[in-house]
């Protein structure tokens, strides 16, 4: 909440041309994601459809950035794998070495994404995905379980606007209400 509160002061301190810069920074942060930060700048008193935009903007950016990092270093580890078990497979020694074993909390929570990931599909796990988890760690799972970065990228920016502008509208009618 402290972050929160910071957040929310700074918005007020700075000239009205960096406050959605601001916003946008506070959307790119797990946890605050663009539903916090829409409330942080319309509670800072920032129009709420520049708050929306500002937050959305953040948010989605930093997500891009992790679904292209996560999809390069899976492809990375996958092609490496592939040619270490071609090494082996030509080597004639016949045995693979083993992988080291997940932890037991690491691979109850794989194994609860996957189970909703094949439930609900991409679509769903990103809509649904806020509810419990941020869109940064949700698109990132999705990145390491072989989706198409496009794909999750798409349902990931639908999650982001449709969240954000459901809270913008809440806060924006309560403060309003209020003034």
């Amino acid at each position: 909440m402290n972050l929160i509160e910071t957040f929310q002061a700074f918005v007020a301190q700075v000239p009205e041309l960096v406050q959605p810069l601001i916003v946008a920074l506070a959307g790119a942060i797990p946890f605050i994601e663009g539903e916090g930060a829409v409330s942080i700048g319309i509670i800072g008193g920032i129009h709420p459809v520049v708050a929306a935009i500002a937050a959305i903007v953040g948010n989605f950016l930093c997500v891009a950035v992790l679904v292209i990092a996560s999809s390069g270093a899976r492809t990375a580890i996958v092609n490496r794998s592939r040619s270490r078990q071609a090494v082996l497979a030509g080597d004639g020694a016949g045995g693979a070495e083993a992988l080291p074993a997940e932890s037991d909390r690491k691979g109850a929570r794989r194994e609860k994404f996957q189970r909703a990931f094949e439930r609900y599909g991409v679509p769903g796990v990103s809509l649904l995905g806020p509810l419990l988890l941020p869109t940064h760690f949700t698109a990132t799972m999705l990145a390491a379980s072989g989706v198409g970065k496009v794909r999750i990228l798409i349902w990931q920016a639908v999650a982001i606007i449709g969240w954000t502008t459901v809270v913008a509208v809440i806060v924006g009618s309560a403060v309003y209400a209020i003034r």
